[in-house]
């Protein structure tokens, strides 16, 4: 094959494109892929040997652009065009085109394909070839010709364009005014899909079968049927599922099909592949003859599968003048039964659902036709069929289970798909028993187990506890709900585990219909939800009956409110987690808020749903003034702030600014007293350290205005954090909304562990416990930020373990300054760490001259995760000849893009209007650099290399023009070339040679994910 077709131009898109690469690619044929704009990142497109670009969105602008389609062939040197089905494949005069340029066209001939190609045209040739046809007429002249002609058949009658398929203006007329109505819009149809008008009439078979046959000729008067496929089970003439060989099919029967298939084929010397199709009516064992497919179908897959050819692979010999042996038909084995899955809203009579795949899995053990996978733009510009699903058994009963274990398996997330469909249909009794015709699934009742949303609220999203944890270290955020108390409630009353998905609704709540009958409950902020209209009650369990509508309403006190469904929410797992991180745009639904429109696919109960109540004890009171219980520290006094500032911070009534939400919580009060001018080398103001990696529920002082750190909150800065809610407190930083007030009060590790206990206790157990406090945590001493502290030594740095909260400790090595040493230091301590592995050390977050440690409490105490840190800190080796595995990175980057602008608009307006590196960041970095111009800003950010010292979610990179030499200090050179060195971390740091100086100085660049650079 390679010796005669070395290149192939493939004029199709999708599945099919993919599908007829893998034959070439087999062959040792090279393909060129052409491609439309949606397509522009297309599988067919990324694994072709050439791909031209068409322009264009619409098939109208792309793939039916015929001369441009083949100037690219001839451009590009192909011997053939394979056009696969649908666009230009049956197109006679693009056919004849190609051949006239000298490049096959692997199809069949163009005048056959014109023979074939109008019904009307196509049935004179079956009567020629004595092949039985149903009665009807030929071309209609007028609707009054069409009456009296539907009176001789008999109504009901099927009125047909002579052009095209698909079932485009295919109509059943009942009686003549039924027929006169659709007379007029059939003939358009047809002239504005196919430029034909022309219409005829068939008597309407009740209960017909929808029966073709594959047939193969060799253009020299061999043809042969491959065998049948049964495509009964359709909805609105489009395929749905399709099996060979056809069930309960009398032997007889299959042999005239096969004959009739066969001597229409040898009428005009068939050449190529092509599809005879025939109405099948079992109750009279009779067929008729329906059309002729000039082409592959999509269905072409079975037929492979029982015969074991590939059909591509015979179109292409055949088209290099090769074709295959067909002295004899090739013998069937087993059933192949194939389903098509396609991007498109059974509930919503099947309107296309593009959008982006967030998760799509096939099972490996069947054939798979597809060209998506995660990350797949499906377009809205082409048909929505996005994968076909092909089981193979020795007979039909093992197929069919093959069938649905696949169905089973496979997952497609992001957008609505019928898969829910296809499953049930594989298991209706229908299907199972194969009762079979073109009309079965008008009557099929589909029961999807989802949830549609008809409101989707204000700010609603997916989330589950506790969370995407293990990736704090790269930046990704945990999410997960704000309130992981009542959030674990609700799933514990409904029968969920804890990582089941619920769904964390903001201020204002969902209104929602449950397509199949299921438990939920609600907890959370108190609301007044109505079902059906009628009031229910929150955290109790309440049964659901398919098609009522749910309305959470408005909160009345709180921020946020808590749907828990038996089973959980069925969407993808993205990082282990099932949460959405909308900043990041993945998790949850679509990797967003939810919102009108969107189905939410449900999971399967585990077991039968009890119907619970949360006793009245357990339940929080939710007010306007908040009393949090926090650790003391990471930062604290007198290092950085005053004594007389930290007692006034825990005495302190604190706002909660408007601008608040999952990424942090904003609070106004008192201006902080500081224990330093400025933050030294690290910044201007006094608040600026280096790097800190931040724990969950840190309250951060960025400038002078302290954040409350949110589950989608940054996971490393540059300010200080003098105090760290406890986790058993954290649930109330889900409740507080701006207006409401929040006094903090300190907890020791003792005190805030066993909170911690006796709520998960009495969250297990339904039972409130001694000692359980919701509202007002128990005061305790102020305690201190600083756990322990290692002076330095002789070639070794001083280390300080800081308290952050009661599931962090902070390590920092030397003086708050700048000493790359450090980095290697952390980066020693954590390789030892992980190679110790101790029970309840989870994560392992680096900075630059820190390492916070997470851990959980319940399985080592913060005194026993203190000795094991200074018994690995005393055998740590000795950093002078350590190496760290380094790469060169090449990263595109954009200056004051329009986004970083707009966002330091949005904090000049919403946070403050006066920093010192406002209005505008380039001039700041000019300014402290000591450069002349902003063009010297970006020439350096431009033409520097940059040392990455970590990564993290709220750090840009830095350049450094030089490497690093033995003494650990900078030094430059412009014949001195630049590398870049990676490390674990979380920071980067900006290197600025000053030239005034002559020497370097770091100068950390920190972005706010939500209001710009700060």
């Amino acid at each position: 094959m390679a010796d005669t077709f070395r290149k192939v131009l493939i004029a199709n898109r999708g599945e099919i494109a993919v599908r007829i690469q893998r034959s070439l690619r087999r062959l040792g044929i090279a393909s060129v892929a052409i491609y439309s704009e949606p397509d522009r990142h297309a599988r067919h497109v990324l694994d072709a040997d050439e791909s031209v670009g068409l322009g264009g969105h619409s098939a109208a602008e792309s793939y039916l652009q015929a001369e441009r389609i083949l100037g690219i062939a001839v451009q590009t040197g192909v011997d053939a065009v394979i056009p696969g089905y649908g666009f230009l494949s049956e197109n006679a005069d693009f056919a004849e085109n190609c051949e006239q340029a000298g490049i096959a066209f692997v199809g069949p001939t163009p005048e056959q394909i014109r023979q074939f190609g109008l019904k009307h045209t196509a049935r004179a040739l079956a009567i020629e070839a004595g092949v039985p046809l149903a009665p009807g007429t030929g071309l209609l002249i007028d609707v009054d010709q069409a009456c009296a002609e539907a009176a001789r058949i008999g109504y009901p009658v099927m009125l047909k364009s002579t052009a095209g398929g698909g079932g485009i203006g295919l109509t059943r007329c009942n009686d003549e005014a039924e027929l006169r109505q659709a007379f007029a819009s059939v003939q358009r149809l047809g002239q504005s899909f196919f430029a034909n008008s022309g219409v005829f009439l068939e008597r309407f078979v009740a209960r017909a079968r929808h029966v073709e046959v594959q047939i193969f000729g060799d253009g020299q008067g061999r043809v042969l049927a491959l065998g049948e496929r049964d495509c009964s089970l359709q909805r609105r003439n489009q395929k749905v599922i399709e099996e060979t060989p056809a069930p309960n099919m009398p032997p007889a029967t299959r042999e005239a099909l096969f004959t009739a298939a066969e001597r229409l084929g040898r009428t005009v010397s068939y050449r190529n592949a092509g599809t005879i199709e025939f109405m099948y009516e079992a109750e009279r064992d009779a067929f008729y003859f329906l059309e002729v497919n000039t082409r592959l179908q999509v269905e072409h897959p079975i037929t492979e599968m029982v015969t074991g050819i590939d059909l591509v692979e015979w179109m292409l010999r055949t088209a290099a003048g090769n074709p295959p042996e067909l002295s004899r038909r090739p013998e069937s084995r087993g059933v192949a039964i194939e389903a098509r899955i396609y991007a498109e809203d059974p509930l919503k009579d099947f309107q296309p659902s593009p959008g982006l795949l967030t998760e799509v899995h096939f099972p490996e053990e069947v054939r798979v036709d597809s060209y998506v996978e995660g990350g797949t733009e499906v377009s809205s510009f082409y048909d929505p069929m996005i994968a076909k699903l092909i089981v193979h058994g020795e007979d039909r009963a093992q197929a069919l289970g093959k069938l649905q274990r696949a169905l089973d398996q496979t997952r497609i997330g992001g957008i609505v798909s019928n898969l829910g469909y296809l499953r049930q249909i594989s298991r209706a009794s229908l299907f199972v028993d194969a009762r079979l015709s073109t009309t079965a699934l008008s009557d099929f009742q589909y029961h999807p187990r989802v949830a549609e949303v008809l409101d989707g609220g204000t700010y609603s999203t997916i989330q589950d506890n506790p969370g995407r944890v293990g990736y704090w270290h790269i930046g990704v955020p945990p999410s997960g709900p704000m309130d992981d108390y009542a959030f674990d409630l609700a799933n514990r009353l409904v029968g969920n585990p804890k990582g089941a998905a619920g769904l964390e609704c903001t201020l204002v709540g969902v209104r929602i219909r449950f397509h199949v009958e299921t438990h939920i409950t609600l907890t959370g902020a108190p609301l007044r939800a109505t079902l059906d209209g009628q009031p229910v009650e929150g955290w109790r369990t309440i049964l659901v009956r398919t098609g009522q509508v749910l309305d959470m309403g408005r909160v009345e006190a709180g921020c946020r409110a808590y749907l828990a469904v038996a089973g959980g929410f069925d969407v993808p797992v993205y990082l282990g987690s099932r949460s959405t991180f909308a900043l990041g745009q993945f998790g949850g639904h679509g990797g967003r808020p939810i919102r009108t429109g969107d189905m939410l696919p449900l999971g399967t109960a585990v077991s039968a749903v009890a119907m619970l109540e949360v006793p009245v004890s357990m339940i929080p009171q939710y007010a306007q003034h908040w009393t949090i219980g926090v650790l003391y520290g990471p930062h604290g006094a007198p290092d950085f702030f005053s004594p007389e500032f930290i007692n006034r911070f825990f005495s302190t009534d604190w706002e909660v600014h408007y601008n608040s939400n999952r990424l942090g919580i904003r609070l106004m009060g008192p201006r902080p007293v500081w224990a330093r001018s400025d933050g030294g080398e690290a910044g201007l103001h006094p608040s600026n350290i280096h790097d800190t990696e931040y724990a969950i529920g840190a309250i951060n002082f960025t400038g002078d205005m302290p954040v409350i750190l949110g589950k989608d909150g940054p996971s490393l800065g540059g300010f200080v954090c003098p105090a760290t809610i406890a986790k058993a407190e954290l649930w109330k930083m889900g409740q507080v909304k701006p207006g409401d007030w929040v006094r903090f009060v300190p907890l020791d590790f003792a005190t805030a562990r066993q909170l911690e206990v006796l709520r998960d206790d009495a969250i297990q157990k339904l039972t409130p416990l001694p000692g359980l406090c919701l509202n007002q945590p128990p005061a305790c001493l102020q305690g201190e930020p600083v756990l322990d502290l290692r002076p330095a030594q002789s070639g070794l740095p001083g280390v300080t373990y800081r308290q952050a909260g009661d599931s962090y400790v902070l390590l920092e090595y030397g003086d708050n300054v700048l000493d790359l040493r450090a980095r290697f230091r952390v980066h020693a301590l954590m390789e030892a760490l992980k190679a110790r592995a101790k029970p309840g050390i989870e994560e392992l977050s680096p900075g630059v001259r820190s390492l916070q440690v997470r851990y959980d409490s319940r399985t080592i105490d913060q005194a026993r995760l203190l000795a094991v840190l200074r018994e690995i800190e005393d055998g740590l080796p000795p950093i002078q000849r350590m190496q760290v595995r380094g790469r060169v990175v090449h990263l595109p980057l954009t200056f004051e893009d329009s986004a970083t602008l707009d966002a330091v608009s949005r904090y000049r307006q919403s946070v403050r209007d006066t920093a010192p590196w406002l209005p505008r960041n380039a001039e700041f970095i000019r300014r402290i650099n000591g450069l002349e111009s902003v063009q010297e800003v970006i020439d350096t950010i431009y033409d520097a290399s940059y040392l990455v010292l970590g990564l993290g979610d709220v750090y840009l990179g830095a350049p450094c023009a030089v490497p690093v030499d033995p003494r650990h200090r900078l030094r430059t050179s412009k014949y001195n070339p630049a590398r870049t060195f990676t490390a674990e971390g979380t920071v980067c740091y900006v290197f600025r040679y000053m030239r005034k100086r002559k020497t370097f100085y770091p100068t950390v660049i920190q972005r706010d994910l939500e209001n710009g650079f700060s």
